[in-house]
């Protein structure tokens, strides 16, 4: 028996960032090497994407994950008992043919991505290696550009504001360490604003402040403010950044405009979405049309692409052939790379490494519903995304994986590198 052999693959309900039932995988290894890794869940979610196995039924909202572990533990454990941890296209191909379904419906997404880069985690210790540098692959380190909710709407903040996600992008800074304490002033100085105008709610999903604006405008107005107010300068130093998440309110034909009671046609949303690039200092916008509207997608990209970063998730899914489509027609500039959405981690890299080789960005990125498990961190690093996508600055769940990326960027020490604003075309 080779020493990263699997000896034992254990699986148990754990609860997510939304009090939701979730997986938590454990491998162990020969050598007496273990791993670990927690299924994330989102909230809005693209059509093509692997799909969780969830119980249904009134317990937890239908949300329960027993049936996704009772298949992990008669189907995937004697499977995976005896294989060896470091070769993950070998587990991972092993995990995609028992389950038999592309989006992995049978099985689940959950109880496979949690499997997978738990092995990850496990090979990696049973080398001694940091998770980001055994997935490297021998590529150089990276760290990211993070891209940090500051308001919340959309799916994440039931449907308070239209858009989902009112970020700010730090690519001025000299360090990731340097960009999170501008993001620090700049969150503060958004609280106060939002505190100022009547218009705090809440928090939203991901940490972010929710707010109740008269229109979409007004919340880009205050993004704009938070950062100035911070002292920034939103055209070399913290760019804003929107997830427009459109699918959420496309209805029959037209993009339903809640917070403002507008019914808009597909050209009058163009023309709403482009005037907003035009208007704001807007470095990133994902996600502006429905997944299913390519020649939208298409335009927009021709339109604005010396402008801003134009990044595709629902539209792509972590999916390869779905990356490889984009890049070739033109319809974004970047991916924006989930592992659950892939369902294991090859998956994900298989999107990923497309992506990369058609030129266009890479953003790994967290879900709406997560938890303590940082993998995403490592990945971002040992593959060199150069984009860091998590959520807000607030709520452990978040603060764990940016505080993971500091002990990673102060453990690489002169070898840190950081992405800046070369990652935006900025430099």
């Amino acid at each position: 028996m080779s020493q990263l052999d699997i000896t034992n693959v254990h699986g148990r309900q754990v609860w997510d960032s939304r009090g939701r039932p979730t997986i938590e995988v454990e491998i162990h290894l020969s050598n007496g090497a273990i791993g670990r890794a927690i299924a994330p869940a989102g909230a809005s979610t693209g059509a093509g994407e692997a799909l969780d196995l969830r119980d249904g039924g009134p317990a937890f909202g239908g949300y329960g994950v027993a049936r996704a572990l009772a298949g992990l533990q008669e189907e995937i454990v004697p499977a995976l008992i005896g294989l060896p941890a470091d070769q993950q296209a070998l587990v991972d191909n092993t995990l995609e043919t028992l389950d038999g379904t592309e989006q992995l419906s049978r099985l689940g997404g959950n109880a496979l991505i949690a499997t997978s880069l738990a092995v990850a985690h496990a090979a990696a210790a049973g080398r001694e290696e940091p998770l980001w540098h055994y997935v490297s692959g021998g590529t150089p380190p990276l760290i990211p550009v993070p891209e940090i909710q500051i308001y919340g709407g959309g799916a994440h903040a039931a449907g308070a504001m239209d858009l989902q996600d009112f970020m700010v992008v730090p690519f001025g800074a000299s360090s990731f360490r340097e960009a999170l304490e501008w993001v620090a002033e700049i969150y503060l100085a958004a609280g106060k604003i939002v505190s100022g105008r009547g218009a705090s709610v809440g928090v939203a999903d991901e940490g972010g402040y929710w707010p109740v604006f008269e229109s979409n405008e007004k919340a880009l107005d205050a993004l704009l403010a938070s950062i100035e107010t911070a002292g920034f300068n939103p055209e070399t130093q913290v760019g804003m950044s929107i997830d427009v998440a459109a699918n959420q309110f496309y209805r029959n034909g037209s993009y339903v405009l809640k917070a403002e009671g507008r019914h808009l046609s597909p050209e009058e949303w163009y023309d709403q979405v482009a005037g907003w690039v035009r208007t704001y200092p807007i470095a990133m916008i994902e996600d502006p049309f429905t997944e299913y509207d390519h020649l939208s997608h298409q335009r927009f990209t021709a339109e604005f692409r010396n402008k801003a970063q134009i990044v595709g998730d629902d539209l792509l899914v972590t999916n390869q052939a779905n990356v490889e489509a984009a890049a070739a027609s033109n319809t974004c500039t970047a991916l924006l790379c989930k592992p659950n959405q892939a369902g294991t981690l090859t998956r994900t890299k298989k999107a990923f490494d497309a992506a990369k080789a058609a030129g266009l960005g890479t953003i790994v990125s967290a879900r709406s519903g997560e938890s303590e498990d940082t993998t995403i961190a490592h990945l971002s690093v040992g593959w060199a995304s150069g984009q860091f996508k998590v959520g807000s600055f607030t709520r452990s769940e978040r603060m764990a994986k940016w505080n993971e990326m500091l002990r990673i960027e102060e453990s690489l020490g002169a070898k840190a590198r950081y992405a800046g604003g070369t990652v935006l075309g900025r430099i």
